[in-house]
């Protein structure tokens, strides 16, 4: 035998696998016997089939002695014997050599494996199988498919049947996976081979070949098929994990084996093999050892560490881990946890809980071997809580919803074929009083969206919807897409059966079959299931207490849903058939008819009753009142049991409420008696209000017929309106279905004269609960004449007098107003001008109180009084006429032009006995000359002009005026002075002066003379002033010093001075004189005028402290360096100059070290010492120095304090050390020391920083002396940061550090005022505040304290502004009319919202204006519910877009007073309400004639009595419109009554009185009086039925109008008349209770069914809402769902702030105030750049338009530009020329036509299409677009260039701006510094903000959805209790009762008719024919709007409209009707 081995991992080639032709085989080998051994494989090529042989070899191979005991084993530990080496040794085979078979593997080994054809097969097997779904994500069912696996795994296991499903999302574990983890059989190598072979089912799994389903055998009956024999084509599971993810790991551990199997399927490796051209269905199955994951090296697969250690304690197992999960199956399986695990729990529902299911109700669960399957489901994610579910704890599933709603069950079987057995189950879900039990599959549409029709009035609807009846389940488990719609014999039927149809929509079903149906590999589908089981030969059986029983399927089916009916379904029954009627009143004409109306229900075990008291619950308001007739929806007869209905009721008591309300039977309450009822109907009559009770508390009383004076005072009031008990009360006795209608008083004062009576006063007074009606103390009544003073009871919201037809209690008190006394006086018209001295007079006109002339009776001193003014004047004669004379004043006026005084004029005596008097005084004559300044020596300078100040004064020194006032000035003392003159005739003043004063060479002062006098003036004495000339002040002599030690040696003109070569000539001390040889001071004026030629900048502190720039000596000695000083000024131009010539010395150098910390604070020393060394040219130390060096060692640097430096000399190191090192105050951070020896220098830097802590400081916030601009409600436009510095400003970090803000009472901050502390850096952010205040400028105060030291407190003045967004009230607009004609169209109104600043606000969305109306009714207080609700119209081109407009909208159809008001929702919970517009409806145009009540019908005969022959009496017929309405009142003319009969051929008439065939009676005012009598022995047929017709004729009307038909019965005989009178009254009187019980039932009915309508909209609602939550990825708790919701909707709100304050780019450039609309704000506002390197580039070359003002009108631009003085540059849109601005849609210049010119670089685009705009998006792509134009943003200079150079060849090239800061002008110029944008920092803010993340939209939108769905969870569970509760109701023995009325009248009713012998034509439809036409409604609704899709809503107007309109029968019943 020949033998290789070979070591190593390397794979074998795929040709060594394959035997050779000379039959050589080869084997893999692992030797395993110690954990030393070497750990790769061996690979043996061996020919003979000898065991023997072969064991020698490995031997060989192995280098094992013939002494060892070693064993042979196969991967699944079978031992290689003599016996099995040539059935188990194969070509190809892995073996181990180990010590003994049941060894510890000790290193993992990899066996080779072989499969399938191409990898598609397995990576793409599950797209189509799993895309290929109906509508649903096929994700769960993937994952059923390795359910199924280890349901058949687990299917020999004893004990509990674990699965797990572990969800892998923790990112610290590595990269997502999901594990299926079980604790069945496990697979040994062989059967994990096979599992990996594509399509090998287990029924090929079989014979020898080893498999995971070794020998199939077909599993035993049990019950619903239940034998987890559903792992089975050998396809799913491949499918599955290909379909989840991109990699599979197989680990698996079979029972009593010592080794854990792992195989890896992956798509990457697939393709790498492919790419290398390697055998694809080739791999390795690693074997090692349980938990040895020493294997698993990628970071990406951290989490099967863990998975791996769980092996341990393990006996078997097999885990699926799936990696490379899809992106979008991950986010499902996390955001729809809860669905798909109901969805597994829903597949799987029978082998979690056995075959009965899911019972929860049962007490105690049965044992069967399905309890111990253990399906458990995990997910975990980072920083997460798991979420772990056992899928037996999920009650929501739909299978246990079926089991748990249903009353019965029927259970068959069906046999197909052969073996196939099909079992079944439907079961019955029962109506319930008000709902259908039959559970709602969200998988599904609800049922209520089965039709969309919007007038679709729903009053039954299936329960199951379009839903299939059954599910089918194959082996147990659910094929998801397989459903039965039902079969023959349990179809609805065509015709009614045993059971109502509805009935057939209240079941569900499951079919249950055997593995003998064929369904598809993944198990989604029957392939012919619903074929075989509707095939004829197919066999239906019932199964009957678990025994299978042959009978009629279908018939048995239709007695079992008999029977569940009649014991399960819970209705209601109407009793007292009344007929059936149609009814207008409600909106869908669909539903008008047919309505069956009963007398009686039976409810709950309960009747109720025509003319039964009851009381309503859940209504708003409570009504109480009497059962007139119920209604059900439907032709009915007779009794029936129905669902629903309705009632009708008449309010109680019908002196207060004459109306009635037709409201769901629901709404009754069943609890409540009568009693209770008449009690509350006797306690509202009592307490209506009787009479008013008057006091005066105060006094002032007024007396019946008073007389009073002008102004005397009146009251105080107090005023109690009392009842007939007299109990006071402050509200109409109102129930608490109306709501208390509150009672106001009204006071009015009315004056009364010949013309008219005018009203004065008009108070309305309320009851305030603790005080009563009260009216405050008038004193406002001055005019004469008679007056009348009215106390009125009115009613709050109408102000009607009436209540319920009669007066409220009123109170009148008549009185006289007469004149009073003189009290005060006006001033008369003055004579002008008033000047110093001049006599005046002052006429006073005297008034009394009331402003009635009047004289003096007494006489009176005047006093006059004016400040600054002394007053002369004589007595006031007493005469007609008062005036005061020869007033004289004298005083100062300060002015030619006068002054105004305020002259108090006093006539003591009077009450008002003081008048001022605005008077202006001019000052007298000339009188002095003033001349300033005062002194009498005045110092002048030579070679100036002296100012003098000259002033002319009158007497009192007032400056005066006159023509031609000149002053001259002459100046004696010395020759050739000037002479001043000046003119003083304007202004009485002037400034005196002229050419300059100077004398030549003076040295000293010298004294001159200055004489002063007015010409033409000579009363004016001259003013002489003494002159003191002083020398010159200005330069005239220039001189240099240098310093030589302490010694300054003056430099000469001219002079040369020496000095060492290549040093700096330094302290040299410039000095300058001027005429008096005195020093002057450098200034810096003066500095600006010295010039040196050696240096081009000189430092000017330097030279204004005496020191000229250094001098640099030249380092060669032949250079010689001439130096000029020149100082040159207006006055003088001098010069210095000398020549510096250098002396040769050695270089030198010097170095500087500082030994310790170079930081001090500012004013502090450096506690650090620095030492300084000299050397020379080549760096080494000078040695000859000595200890006088340090005098040329110069220390200096900026801010640099030297007054305690110290320098010393070191001899021993021959260095210099600097000390006290200081600062003064100065900029902070690094400081360079500059140390100067001679002509060298060096430099060390210190670290400057701040001191303690001295004062406060505004961090980013500018322009602080002003106010800042704030809308009120809004934001400041940054947050507060407050900064501690030091006494010099510089910051300092000092922690800790309380911040306080004081403000005002009235000023709100929002978040409130708290305590802040600094942090590390010194800083307190306060943030942003919301201020709330008046308007105006309020003062915030922010003060800190440091070591109990106050710190300087800083101020914030704040300027309110109104906000011109926030809408304060509606104005309407709408041409106004005095009433509106029924049914027909208003006026359009015309409505505007008005800010808070008086503006109308526009953009406004019009959806959010609506008008509502509704009628005016007595006993409502607030809005009431019935309120119609209209839309706004569509804007007209012609109108103003702030303005909505309401079109053709009907006017209500019923007479009387109606509300408008309009209403703006502001958001979404408050409402903006405009006045309420009061509109009166008159009666349309008449169309027929009716009575006020229907009469009975008439019984006459043709005898003598009259009473017997009377046909009609007092019978008032009126005019009605088409509504119903009584009109025609200015109408005139007749009605004709005439007789007919029924049968037109018979032709015997009675006859009227007289023997006449007609009667005229007039028409008057739309009405007209009938009074009837038949003619003594009248013609006629005896017992027969006759009709009167009144027919109105009316000459003004063209249109004919419709007659009244009344019948009447006719009789010859006396007694029969009696007789048939009686059973008339009878039958009309049961005519009337059957239609009242009717109605009440068809009420009832029709309650019912709207009812559900808002459940199931409710419940609808709310589910989208959840799936439109789960989209956004929020799963939803299932209990405490509001609680969680409002947690979520906080957590929300606060991820939405903290992205908020996330910090982005922002525009601190402060904004306008936006005070006036028209105001858009300043351009850098008006966008946001999301790019950081585009805003930057695009904000510079905008920088200086950023700062401009854009404005809507040039009005406003304007008004800015006058508010700043022109200070603001602004824009006006309006000014815009728009034909020139760019197309916004314009494509980029490189694009033409749709196709690229040529291909640019540098990504360009628009600069305008960066842009976003937050608000005004039309109004800012006006702006932009003409302020860049087509400017386009590159990424550099290189691609604009290149793209400029592309573009030019075809077309204009706009200006290109780059991402790096470069720009190229359109005209192609580039480069320079106004061509490159400087960094950001550098723009001052003035730079387009960051728009907000968008993540900050989403958690909006988020927050938005959860606050939807927490309303519709409120809004469902509101409907579902209401609907419960009525339907309790319904089955009340009230009901029933009814009910049996109704039918016991209806009964009376037909033989009432039989005895009457009425007219066949009429009797079917008896009385209800002729009540139809007299019907009359009392009141009706406003016209509904449009119906709208929105079904909450359309039931709600339903409803209102239901409770309306159902006046009709209570004017026609004069009483109910008991039997």
């Amino acid at each position: 035998m020949a033998a290789a081995a070979g070591g190593g991992r390397t794979p074998r080639k795929p040709g060594l696998l394959t035997p050779r032709g000379n039959g050589d085989r080869t084997v893999f080998l692992f030797d395993r016997r110690r954990e030393q051994a070497d750990p790769g494989e061996k690979v043996l090529s061996y020919a003979k089939d000898s065991y023997r042989a072969f064991r020698s070899a490995v031997c060989q191979a192995f280098d094992i002695s013939s002494d060892e005991t070693f064993v042979i084993t196969t991967t699944n530990r079978k031992e290689i014997t003599e016996d099995n080496f040539r059935e188990l040794v194969q070509d190809g085979v892995t073996l181990y050599v180990l010590q003994s078979v049941d060894q510890m593997l000790l290193l993992a080994t990899k066996e080779r494996i072989d499969f399938l054809p191409h990898y598609d097969t397995l990576v793409k097997s599950g797209m189509y199988e799993y895309y290929a779904s109906e509508g649903q994500n096929p994700l769960p069912f993937a994952l059923a498919e390795l359910i199924d696996n280890s349901l058949s795994a687990t299917s020999q296991n004893t004990g509990i049947r674990s699965i797990q499903i572990k969800l892998l999302f923790d990112d610290s574990q590595g990269k997502p996976a999901v594990a299926v983890i079980d604790n069945g059989s496990g697979m040994t190598s062989k059967q994990l081979n096979n599992w990996a072979v594509y399509r090998l089912s287990k029924f090929t799994r079989q014979g020898d070949v080893e498999s995971d389903h070794s020998g199939y055998v077909r599993p035993l009956p049990v019950p619903r098929s239940l034998n987890s024999d559903i792992s089975y084509f050998g396809v799913g599971g491949k499918q599955a994990v290909f379909f989840v993810g991109q990699s599979a790991r197989m680990i698996s551990k079979p029972a009593k084996s010592q080794d854990v199997h792992e195989l890896v399927l992956s798509k990457e490796d697939f393709e790498k093999k492919e790419k290398n051209k390697e055998a694809i269905y080739t791999g390795f199955i690693q074997n090692r050892k349980p938990s040895d994951s020493t294997h698993i090296t990628s970071d990406d697969e951290r989490f099967l560490h863990n998975l791996i250690l769980e092996e341990r304690d393990k006996e078997s197992f097999t885990a699926v881990v799936i990696t490379g999960v899809q992106p979008d199956h991950m986010q499902y399986l996390k955001n729809n946890f809860h669905l798909w695990t109901r969805q597994l729990a829903h597949i799987y529902h029978y082998y979690i809980h056995g075959p009965k299911g899911n019972e929860t109700n049962s007490v105690t669960k049965e044992i069967s071997p399905f309890n111990n399957i253990d399906i458990q489901i995990s997910m975990f994610e980072k920083g997460k809580v798991p979420k772990i579910v056992n899928l037996r704890e999920i009650k929501d599933d739909m299978q246990t919803l079926y089991i748990n709603t249903a009353a019965d069950s029927f259970e068959f079987k069906a046999h197909v074929e052969e073996e196939g057995i099909v079992e079944g189950i439907i079961r019955y879900h029962p109506f319930l009083y008000d709902k259908e039990t039959y559970p709602d599959d969200p998988s599904f549409p609800s049922r209520l969206n089965d039709d969309d029709d919007d007038d679709c009035f729903i009053v039954e609807k299936g329960a199951r919807g379009k839903r299939p009846i059954f599910e089918c389940f194959w082996n147990g488990r659910l094929i998801p897409y397989t459903t039965v719609e039902d079969f023959d014999w349990c179809a609805p039927p065509k015709k009614r059966g045993l059971a109502p149809m509805e009935c057939y929509n209240r079941i569900s079903g499951a079919l249950f079959t055997n593995d003998k149906f064929q369904v598809s590999t993944n198990k989604l589908t029957f392939m012919d299931l619903e074929l075989k089981l509707k095939d004829k030969n197919t066999l239906f059986t019932r199964i009957f207490n678990g025994q299978e029983q042959r009978m009629k399927i279908d018939r048995e089916f239709a007695l079992w849903l008999k029977d569940c009916h009649e014991k399960y379904d819970k209705q209601i029954k109407f009793t007292v058939f009344k007929g059936v009627t149609v009814r207008p009143d409600i909106p869908s004409k669909r539903m008008q008819s047919p309505w069956t109306m009963y007398a009686a229900i039976e409810w709950d075990g309960k009747i109720y009753k025509t003319g039964q008291l009851v009381k309503t619950l859940k209504t708003h308001p409570i009504l109480y009142g009497s059962i007139e007739k119920f209604y059900l929806y439907g032709d009915h007869d007779g009794d029936i049991f129905a669902t629903g209905g309705e009632v009708q009721i008449s309010l109680e008591p019908q002196a207060l409420y004459a109306e009635t309300k037709i409201i769901p039977i629901s709404k009754l309450d069943r609890t409540v008696s009568d009693k209770v009822v008449k009690k509350y109907i006797e306690d509202e009559m009592a307490r209506l209000p009787d009479k008013l009770s008057v006091t005066w508390p105060e006094g002032d009383e007024l007396l019946p017929n008073d007389t009073r004076f002008a102004g005397t005072p009146i009251g105080a009031l107090r005023i109690e309106i009392l009842n007939k008990k007299g109990e006071p009360m402050q509200k109409l006795p109102g129930t608490s279905h109306g709501g208390s209608k509150k009672l106001l008083v009204e006071l009015k004062v009315i004056l009364h004269s010949p013309t008219e009576n005018k009203e004065i006063i008009s108070h309305i007074s309320q009851h305030g609960g603790k005080w009563p009606y009260w009216f405050k103390k008038m004193e406002n009544l001055q005019k004469l004449g008679n007056y009348s003073l009215k106390l009125q009871v009115v009613l709050n919201e109408s102000n009607a007098d009436t209540y319920a037809g009669r007066p409220l209690p009123s109170k009148v008190f008549k009185f006289t107003i007469i004149e009073g006394k003189p009290e005060k006086f006006l001033v008369g018209l003055l004579e002008l001008p008033f000047r110093i001295g001049v006599p005046f007079s002052i006429p006073l006109e005297l008034q009394d109180e009331f402003g009635h002339a009047t004289r003096l009776t007494n006489r009176i001193r005047p006093v006059l009084e004016a400040s600054g003014l002394t007053l002369k004047h004589e007595d006031i004669p007493v005469t007609s006429k008062c005036v005061i004379k020869s007033v004289i004043a004298k005083g100062c006026v300060n002015s030619c032009q006068g002054k105004n005084f305020s002259l108090k004029i006093t006539l003591p005596g009077l009450k008002e006995d003081t008048q001022v008097v605005k008077i202006r005084l001019l000052p007298g004559p000339p009188h002095q000359l003033k001349v300033k300044p005062d002194s009498e020596i005045l110092k002048i300078e030579n070679g100036t002009a002296f100012p003098f100040q000259v002033e002319v004064l009158d007497e009192s020194g007032n400056i005066t005026a006159q023509p031609e006032l000149i002053v001259h000035c002459k100046f004696l003392g010395a020759s050739d002075l000037p002479v001043y003159s000046v003119d003083c005739s304007n202004g009485g003043t002037n400034m005196l002066t002229g050419p300059v004063i100077h004398v030549q060479n003076i040295k000293k002062d010298q004294m001159l003379k200055a004489r002063f006098e007015v010409l033409n003036c000579k009363d004016v004495p001259p003013v002489e002033k003494i002159i003191k000339l002083l020398p010159s002040s200005h330069v005239a002599r220039l001189q240099v010093l240098s310093m030589n030690g302490q010694k300054a040696i003056q430099i000469k003109h001219q002079d040369e001075i020496t000095c060492v070569a290549g040093h700096v000539m330094n302290k040299l001390i410039f000095q300058m004189y001027d005429e008096a040889e005195r020093e002057i001071p450098i200034t810096t004026t003066a500095a600006e005028k010295i010039k040196v030629n050696w240096t081009p900048k000189i430092d000017r502190e330097l030279l204004m402290q005496g020191l000229l720039p250094d001098i640099k000596v030249p380092t060669s000695v032949k250079d010689v360096r001439y130096c000029l000083i020149t100082y040159l000024d207006e006055h003088v131009s001098l010069e210095s100059a000398f020549t510096v010539r250098p002396l040769p010395d050695e270089p030198r150098h010097i170095k500087c070290k500082l030994q310790g910390s170079n930081t001090l604070q500012v004013g502090e020393e450096l506690q650090s010492e620095i030492d300084v060394m000299l050397t020379d040219q080549f760096g080494n130390q000078v040695q000859t120095l000595t200890s006088a060096c340090v005098n040329s060692l110069g220390v200096s640097g900026p801010g640099l304090d030297k007054s305690n430096l110290k320098i010393t000399w070191q001899e021993s190191t021959q260095t210099i050390k600097v000390k006290g090192i200081r600062y003064k105050p100065c900029l902070l951070g690094n400081k360079e020391l500059c140390f100067a020896w001679r002509e060298f220098s060096d430099f060390i830097r210190v670290n400057l920083v701040a001191g303690s802590p001295a004062k406060l400081k505004f961090v980013d916030w500018p322009e602080l002396e002003k106010p800042v601009a704030v809308i009120n409600g809004r934001e400041l436009r940054r947050p507060i940061i407050i900064q501690l510095c030091d006494q010099w400003g510089n910051p300092t970090p000092e922690p800790n550090v309380k911040i306080s803000l004081i403000k005002s009472n009235n000023l709100k901050l929002v978040p409130s005022n708290q305590q802040h502390k600094t942090d590390d850096t010194g800083r307190a952010n306060l943030g942003v505040f919301t201020i709330h205040a008046p308007r105006g400028e309020h003062i915030l105060q922010i003060k800190a304290s440091h070591n109990k030291t106050v710190l300087d407190c800083l101020v914030i003045t704040i300027n309110v502004l109104p906000d011109p967004e926030k809408p304060v009230c509606l104005n309407v607009k709408y041409e106004k009319s005095p009433s509106f004609p029924a049914g027909g169209t208003f006026p359009d109104f015309m409505v505007s919202v008005v800010s808070e600043d008086d503006t109308i606000i526009k953009n406004i969305n019009p959806a959010r204006i609506s008008m509502k109306m509704w009628k005016a009714q007595s006993n409502r207080v607030r809005t009431p519910t019935d309120v119609t609700t209209f839309s706004c119209s569509k804007v007209k081109d012609d109108k103003e877009d702030s303005f909505f407009y309401f079109r053709d909208k009907v006017v209500p159809e019923r007479v009387g007073t109606y509300i408008i008001e309009f209403t703006f929702a502001m958001d979404k919970t408050n409402m903006l309400n405009s006045e309420q517009i009061i509109v009166e409806v008159v009666p349309n145009d008449p169309v027929r004639l009716l009575p006020d009540s229907l009469p009975a019908t008439p019984t006459v005969s043709n005898v003598r009595a009259l009473t017997s022959r009377t046909l009609v009496k007092d019978l008032y017929l009126h005019l009605m419109d088409e509504y119903n309405n009584h009109t025609g009142l200015d109408l005139a003319g007749r009605v004709i009554a005439k007789i007919k009969s029924p049968n037109e051929q018979d032709i015997e008439i009675p006859q009227f009185q007289g023997k006449v065939s007609t009667e005229e009676f007039p028409l008057q005012n739309g009405s007209a009086e009938i009074n009837l009598v038949l003619a003594e022995d009248s013609p006629g047929r005896d017992s027969t039925e006759y009709i009167l017709v009144f027919e109105p004729h009316l000459p003004a009307l063209k249109k004919p109008l419709e007659p009244y038909c009344l019948s009447f019965m006719f009789y010859n005989d006396f007694k029969k008349q009696q007789l048939m009178a009686t059973l008339t009254r009878e039958k009309d009187q049961l005519s009337k209770s059957i239609d009242l019980y009717r109605k009440m039932f068809d009420t009832t009915n029709q309650l019912v069914a709207e009812m559900k309508c808002q459940v199931k909209e409710a419940e609808t609602r709310e589910a989208l809402l959840k799936n439109e939550l789960k989209k956004h990825q929020i799963e939803l708790s299932q209990t405490n769902t509001l609680q969680y919701v409002d947690s979520l909707i906080k957590k929300k709100m606060l991820e939405q702030e903290a992205v908020m304050k996330q910090p982005r780019r922002a525009c601190t450039l402060p904004n306008y105030p936006k005070g006036n609309q028209d105001i858009l704000g300043k351009i850098a506002h008006l966008a946001q750049i999301e790019d950081n390197e585009a805003a930057k580039v695009i904000s510079w070359h905008l920088a200086s338009d950023m700062d401009c003002v854009v404005t809507l009108s040039t009005e406003a631009a304007r008004s800015i530009f006058d508010e700043t003085q022109g200070r603001q540059q602004v824009l006006p849109l309006d000014s815009i020329y728009k034909k020139t601005l760019p197309d916004w849609n314009r494509p980029l210049p490189h694009l033409k036509n749709g196709r690229t010119v040529f291909r640019p670089i540098g990504n360009p685009v628009f600069a305008r299409d960066l842009l976003t705009f937050p608000d005004n998006t039309e109004y800012c792509q006006t702006v932009f677009g003409m302020l860049l134009g087509d400017t386009i943003i590159i990424d550099n200079l290189d691609a604009a260039n290149h793209y400029r150079k592309e573009v030019v060849k075809i077309t204009h090239c706009p200006t290109l701006l780059t991402r790096e800061g470069d720009r190229i002008r359109s005209n192609g110029k580039f480069g320079g510094l106004q061509n490159k944008a400087p960094p950001m920092d550098k723009l001052r803010g003035m730079v387009f903000g960051a728009p907000m993340p968008k993540l900050y939209y989403t958690f909006s939108e988020q927050i938005d959805l959860l606050q939807q769905y927490r309303a519709a969870v409120i809004k469902l569970d509101s409907v579902n209790k209401d609907l419960d509760l009525h339907l309790q109701s319904l089955n009340t023995p009230e009901m029933q009762r009814k009910k049996q009325e109704l039918a016991e009248q209806e009964k009376n009713l037909k033989i009432v008719k039989q005895k009457l012998g009425m007219t066949p034509a009429l009797s079917d439809k008896g009385a209800e024919s002729l009540l139809q036409p007299a019907t009359l409604e009392i009141d009706s609704p406003i016209p509904p709007k449009r119906m709208r899709r929105d079904t909450v809503r359309k039931v709600y107007r339903r409803l209102d409209l239901l409770s309306c309109k159902t006046a009709a029968t209570a004017s026609a019943a004069n009483g109910p009707y008991r039997t």
